[in-house]
């Protein structure tokens, strides 16, 4: 899980590497598009699918696979529904964001930028296929967002078709493998009204979920929001978004752990061992712990040989008509 996360997570990273060599402008105008998004949908559905997790979790313990494709069918209604306001405010990003005071120019870049971007909903599936299919688009999406960058010249915008695209294809890759394998089939139920009415009990504990996530994901990204009301709205809104977008990716290592600790808790609840429930949460916690100590450890030891190296790339990388420092 923390492979299958990591690898997601790269995908607009990225794509936020390739715009920042074609300038300030871009780098912010993504930056900031990148948050508001964020901040107005990928926090609320990630934290909204947090309580599918427990569902299908306690589902699969119990032994009870036809609930476990319910509850995704109920998921994916919910989901939906919620994409479609989502959608109108990303639309109208660029009249949202000069009205809280944003600079004109980078707001009208990001409005350019987040239209483009295509939402997803992650299909579940075993770790291994969910592995297999997210190193694929990792590895497609690499010449894809350079292709689209650079070789037609669409600059931002044609990162964001990258990520829509790669994002897309994922789904369709764990669509396939779902749809067609052998494991999956106890839980491959038709659409029914059970989904219908099992709604309401997934919004019960989705809707806490995403408020506890998003007020964890906002705290970060409304800095890159203020950073664009700074005098030089540019450059800090730059450099900001590489230390939180370097954050954000190192996260994905205790939100692989976490991941894989709800899975085998709510197992482990839903087959009546609390137990064993307990114990992995033990584990997790020694875990997190190490991978805090071993990842703080590395940032304040290399820190300065960082640097040097991203300076280096940089000088490498771009043309001299476009180094800004």
């Amino acid at each position: 899980m923390v492979a299958v996360n990591f690898s997601l997570q790269l995908i607009p990273v990225i794509s936020m590497m390739m715009v920042g060599h074609l300038g300030e402008l871009a780098l912010s105008s993504t930056a900031m598009a990148t948050s508001l998004c964020a901040v107005t949908g990928f926090s609320l559905l990630v934290g909204m699918a947090g309580g599918l997790e427990t569902l299908c979790g306690q589902a699969y313990g119990a032994q009870q696979y036809r609930k476990l494709g319910v509850h995704t069918y109920s998921a994916m209604i919910s989901l939906t529904l919620v994409c479609i306001p989502i959608s109108f405010v990303w639309i109208s990003m660029e009249k949202l964001l000069i009205f809280i005071g944003q600079d004109r120019l980078i707001s009208q870049e990001a409005g350019r930028y987040a239209v483009s971007v295509d939402e997803y909903l992650q299909a579940q599936s075993l770790v291994i296929p969910m592995l297999l299919s997210a190193i694929t688009t990792l590895c497609f999406h690499i010449p894809l967002c350079w292709v689209f960058v650079y070789k037609f010249g669409f600059g931002n915008i044609g990162a964001a078709f990258a990520i829509g695209i790669s994002y897309w294809l994922n789904v369709i890759f764990l669509g396939i493998y779902v749809k067609f394998s052998s494991l999956c089939k106890p839980t491959r139920v038709p659409l029914s009204k059970e989904a219908l009415q099992g709604i309401g009990k997934f919004l019960s504990l989705s809707v806490p979920s995403a408020i506890m996530l998003c007020l964890q994901w906002w705290s970060f990204e409304i800095m890159i929001l203020l950073s664009g009301l700074l005098p030089n709205p540019k450059l800090e809104t730059s450099v900001l978004s590489i230390c939180l977008t370097t954050i954000s990716l190192v996260s994905k290592i205790p939100f692989g752990i976490s991941a894989a600790a709800i899975t085998r808790v709510s197992n482990e609840l839903g087959a009546g061992r609390p137990q064993a429930a307990r114990l992995t949460v033990f584990t997790v916690i020694i875990i997190a712990g190490t991978e805090m100590v071993i990842v703080s450890w590395h940032f304040l030891c290399v820190v300065k040989l960082w640097d040097m190296l991203i300076v280096l790339k940089w000088e490498w990388w771009t043309p001299s008509h476009l180094w800004f420092r």
